[in-house]
């Protein structure tokens, strides 16, 4: 693909691949003319600019010269010192001349440019060639066997390579080998080539054709092998190319006949061995595989030849030539078009006119239209092989469970004459980031193994960092060992030998310490309110008039008598009195109350019964109102929520210390639940943090993964480590005290086992995220994660078949699947059924045929998913038209009923004479067509064919029916297809149980929506919520049929997270985010609705 051009008859040279920009150097050619016969010579650099579109280059900078060059090379020469910013561009003059410029002063605009010059040479010097190791050494050739070398440090006097070779001739061209430094080697225009060693200072070999008749007109060495080279021959009755190996130096080792005509000038590209580059007098540039001879690429030319073809040393898809018509081409070999160049060569021929007629009319002209090509172009052909500069030489790509595949290309032999496959080393390594997590993952798993639980908790509570850690730890130890509600008390401050000894000295009227005072369980993150002295001093002389009180008694029990008086008068006392002779303890109780008597009324409640006793004290709770008569109130009507449900979370301590206490083992679970609850919705993330304690409490795996994510913020490995120990070891608890399913597995715990598993998994511990993985779950995600686990231990998983990722074929004719409608992995069982095996699994049916004797092909069996051939088809309208399913008619359908012919049917159908009517109609005695009786909630094909299973043959159809309709209006019914439908009887509906772990999605929006309706006072909103709910039944359908796919089931899940945080903006964000990402028709008709009870739930703050 040509990039550039320069209309200029010159002499090229690119800037070396240190320099950048990239320039191209061009002096005026000498023994050439143009069409004005110019005389005059300059030396004009360009700048390479790929960004722009136009073919044109940019002059940088021109120089006016004296001398016309025969050879133009650009060296790196103290390129890397800094003294020469740009290098050294070396001449070749046509009178013997060398000349030194500087391009930098040449670019910057200097009028002294040269560096040096000296005419050493006689006649021109038509070769140049620097030294790719040592760049201060140039080789030059001109006539007479003249040979120079050199040095740009002390240009002064050159070096001779040797003495000059016999008979004297012109020196062509000039190469130093780009593998051994001081090898030299010189060819001729006789076909002659010479090897000089400059250690030796003399030639070492002399290659040349023997038929006399290879002039040579180009040399290169092998970028490579040391002692390969070609010759390109200018003749044109041997217009080849010869490649010569000095180890095999009698003959050439290949020649490559590409070339009509004589070749003018080749250049070996230095980045990739097997590109050469060739121009000859067949206007031809070609580039070949020296090592097997084979044209890889020709370049789009006209038909002018090029006397000089150059590779771009930085870029190296970037070649120039120079031809003989005044242009220098830049092409790329990675790409054909000559669009460009046509439309420039339009503009050119329109140019001179401007944009007026030339005729004299004054109107502007349209733009030149390219007219239209009745042939077709002839197209160029791209590279055949990918050149090796963008082949990889190394790479590396992660594979599953934590493998690095890298590869790095082998360095192999070169052999002479043979084309060299690309070797590669190829290592399989394993990549561990998370030391740390690992280690930890390790001492669970010994853990688990050897049941040492109580051990490892105490562990995590020596090595805890934190104090809520060390309490979390503390508490999880508490499940395995016995008495746990005492322990549980006794790590909540609450221990009966300290409460006692508090009484004890009380009671002996000690003093209280203040150290007896203080909280044996503290944390860092939850302060609990001090009493003060005050408090110290109200429970002192509480405790002292009690002492007192019960001295004063004892002593008047002592002075009392032995008799006492019963007495009958007026007084309270008396009417007491009366009430108990009477047995009426009711009217005692309440004059005892209305006095004020607690004590007296109690103790004669209990003697009364439990009923009076009971009423009594609901009396007694209502008069008397302290401190802690709500406490005692539930201690004694033992009604336990009532306290959990309303006191100080400030307390949230006592509560749960009095409900270890008190409560009954089947209300316990429920009571800590309710107050993790209150905890984690208080705005307070001390105590949201303390409800963790509460569900380790209350063993509630679930809620305890949802409150520590809702916590503890951060989703490092290290965190995740944190969370899957607290909840291996409460499930281990769980599994021993209370004998529950070790399988059991809700949502949470199934989703952050499985990221465990897929983390241990990438850290290649395949077998301990196998152990980890939960096994009893549907979930897809999980699923295909076992089946790489095993895969990756090289076995099947056990008990389930493999997942296969396979194409479903879909016969010729037949429409694709509905879209939207997810094509799950098909079990090996549900192939394609053919007639005369077992009945087909559900989703399967049999297409009906008009002859009941011809086997329906097995390219007709569909899934119920697709479209149907072969029935008549309910146009749609629109996405939202009501399927055909929905017109159940009410009517019984008679025993006898053979649906009508289609009004369409002498239109649309066939013209068919009666006699083949009358061969196609049911013969006297045959059954008549009837609609089969279809359950309710089964696909019913139109036509009236049902994909029963126990239907073992095939459905006749009249013949309007076989043949459906093609141009009826849009929206129009379908004859009798429909009609059948209306027939069919209808039935009770049951429908299949949603599965278990996505119960809680239903359980979530329902409780909600009723949340909502308790709390929503306008009438339109409660009608919003009730048609909400009722058309959330379409997402509980497609959770029954399991035909959601993972991504949306994921999404949903994460909204009944924010649900029960109370996060409905989180929720409308994943909303928003499901329904952008997934198909309209999977999720339309459920995704609206929920975002309505979304924005209620919000707006209603319920």
């Amino acid at each position: 693909m040509k990039l550039k051009e320069v209309n200029r008859t010159a002499m090229q040279a690119w800037s070396p691949a240190q320099q950048h920009p990239i320039y191209l150097a061009t002096g005026t050619s000498a023994q050439q003319l143009d069409a004005t016969f110019s005389t005059s010579a300059s030396l004009e650099i360009f700048k390479l600019d790929l960004s722009d579109p136009s073919l044109d280059m940019k002059s940088c900078a021109t120089f006016s010269s004296s001398h016309r060059y025969h050879k133009l090379i650009w060296g790196p020469h103290n390129m890397t010192s800094g003294e020469r910013a740009s290098g050294v561009l070396i001449a070749g003059g046509e009178n013997g001349n060398v000349i030194l410029y500087d391009p930098a002063k040449i670019i910057a605009g200097d009028t002294e440019v040269i560096i040096a010059q000296k005419d050493k040479h006689t006649g021109p010097v038509r070769a140049l060639d620097i030294n790719v190791f040592q760049t201060n050494l140039v080789a030059s050739g001109a006539n007479e066997s003249e040979i120079y070398i050199w040095d740009l440090n002390s240009f002064a006097t050159p070096m001779t390579p040797g003495v000059k070779t016999q008979p004297l001739e012109d020196i062509s061209c000039i190469a130093w080998n780009r593998q051994v430094p001081h090898i030299l080697a010189s060819a001729s225009p006789s076909g002659r080539a010479t090897v000089w060693d400059l250690r030796k200072n003399e030639p070492i070999i002399k290659v040349s054709d023997h038929n006399n008749r290879m002039h040579c007109s180009g040399l290169a060495w092998h970028p490579d092998v040391a002692t390969q080279m070609v010759l390109a021959s200018e003749d044109d009755r041997l217009p080849v190319i010869q490649m010569w190996d000095l180890r095999f130096a009698s003959s050439p080792l290949r020649v490559i006949e590409s070339h009509t005509r004589g070749i003018l000038a080749i250049a070996w590209s230095t980045a990739d061995s097997e590109l050469l580059l060739s121009c000859g007098k067949d206007a031809k540039i070609l580039c070949s595989n020296p090592n097997t001879g084979e044209v890889l690429y020709e370049l789009p030319t006209k038909t002018q030849w090029c006397f000089d073809i150059q590779w771009c040393p930085r870029n190296p898809a970037v070649l120039s030539a120079a031809s003989f018509d005044g242009q220098i081409s830049i092409y790329s070999i990675m790409g054909s078009s000559t669009d460009g160049l046509r439309q420039k060569q339009v503009d050119q021929f329109s140019s001179p006119f401007g944009n007026l007629d030339p005729f004299g009319a004054g109107q502007p002209l349209p733009p030149l239209q390219l007219p239209q090509q009745t042939t077709p172009q002839s197209l160029v052909l791209p590279l055949k092989k990918p050149p090796k500069w963008i082949q990889r030489p190394v790479g590396a790509s992660f594979a599953f469970g934590g493998k690095l595949v890298t590869f790095e290309n082998a360095k192999s032999q070169q052999q002479p004459g043979v084309e060299q496959l690309q070797h590669h080393h190829v290592f399989v390594s394993q990549v561990v980031t998370e030391k740390e997590f690992l280690a930890r993952s390790s001492q669970l798993q010994e853990a688990l193994q050897s049941e040492s639980f109580v051990s490892y908790c105490q562990k995590k509570i020596d090595t805890a960092s934190a104090d809520f850690e060390r309490n979390v730890w503390a508490f999880l130890k508490v499940n395995f060992e016995e008495d746990s509600r005492v322990k549980y008390l006794g790590l909540l401050g609450y221990k009966k030998d300290d409460l006692r000894k508090k009484i004890t000295s009380t009671m002996n009227n000690e003093g209280l310490v203040d150290a007896d005072l203080k909280e044996t369980f503290s944390e860092s993150d939850e302060s609990v309110p001090d009493k003060g002295d005050e408090g110290h001093t109200m429970e002192k002389q509480f405790l002292e008039e009690g002492m007192n009180d019960c001295k004063q008694e004892t002593g008047d029990l002592r002075s009392a008598k032995k008799t006492f008086n019963i007495s009958v008068i007026g007084d309270v006392d008396g009417l007491i009195t009366q009430a108990l002779l009477m047995g009426d303890f009711e009217s005692a109780v309440d004059l005892c109350l209305h006095n004020n008597r607690m004590a007296d009324a109690i103790i004669l409640a209990i003697a009364g019964g439990q009923e009076l006793l009971s009423r009594t004290q609901e009396k007694y709770f209502a008069r008397m109102q302290s401190k802690i008569t709500r406490l005692i109130t539930a201690v004694v009507t033992k009604n336990w929520k009532e306290i959990v449900q309303s006191c100080d979370l400030q307390n949230w301590r006592e509560a749960l210390a009095a409900v270890l206490t008190y409560a009954k083992p089947d209300e316990f679970a429920a009571l800590c639940d309710l107050l993790g609850n209150r905890l984690e919705s208080e705005g307070d993330s001390l105590l949201q943090t303390q409800a963790c304690l509460c569900y380790i409490c209350a063993s509630n795996v679930e809620k305890l993964i949802a409150c520590w994510t809702k916590a503890q913020d951060g989703n490092s490995p290290l965190s995740l480590q944190d969370l899957i120990e607290k909840i291996v070891i409460l499930r281990k608890a769980v599994q021993l005290t209370q004998a529950s399913d070790p399988n059991a597995v809700g949502a949470l715990l199934a989703e952050k086992m499985s990221q465990y598993a897929n983390l241990l998994a990438s850290q290649g511990s395949i077998a301990a995220a196998l152990t980890f993985l939960p096994a009893n779950t549907n979930q897809s995600n999980i699923i295909l994660l076992r089946d790489r686990l095993f895969r990756a231990q090289g076995e099947l998983p056990v008990g389930q078949e493999s997942f296969k990722f396979e194409r479903q074929p879909i016969p010729k004719g037949q429409a694709a699947p509905v879209a939207g409608q997810m094509q799950r992995p098909q079990a090996p069982a549900q192939q394609y059924y053919q007639q005369g095996d077992s009945p087909p699994p559900p989703g399967f049916v049999r297409p009906a045929v008009a002859n009941p004797s011809v086997q329906p092909p097995a390219s007709h069996i569909y899934s119920q998913a697709g479209t149907r051939p072969g029935y008549p088809q309910r146009p749609q309208n629109g996405w939202n038209d009501p399927p055909v399913l929905n017109r159940a008619a009410k009517k019984k359908v008679p025993d006898n009923f053979l649906p009508p012919v289609p009004i369409t049917s002498p239109i649309m159908n066939p013209l068919v004479d009666p006699q083949s009517q009358a061969a196609l109609a049911p013969p006297t005695g045959a059954p008549i067509f009837k609609t089969p009786h279809v359950p309710a909630g089964q696909p019913v094909l139109q036509g009236g064919c049902s994909p029963a299973p126990q239907s073992l043959g095939p459905c006749i159809m009249p013949p309007a029916v076989a043949k459906p309709s093609t141009e009826e209006a849009p929206g129009a019914p379908v004859g009798n297809a429909i009609q059948l439908v209306q027939a069919l009887p209808t039935e009770k509906i049951t429908k299949k149980p949603i599965p278990e772990e996505h119960l809680i999605l239903k359980t979530a929006f329902e409780a909600l929506i009723q949340r909502c309706l308790l709390s929503a006072s306008d009438p339109q909103t409660k009608r919003k919520l009730d048609d909400a709910n009722k058309r959330l039944e379409f997402l509980y359908d497609k959770l029954r049929e399991q035909t959601l796919s993972p991504t949306i089931i994921s999404g949903l899940h994460n909204i009944v997270k924010s649900i029960e945080t109370r996060d409905y903006q989180e929720g409308l964000n994943i909303h928003t985010h499901i329904v952008s990402t997934s198909n309209f028709s999977e999720t339309s008709a459920f995704m609206p609705v929920l975002k309505v009870v979304l924005t209620q739930a919000n707006k209603l703050c319920v």
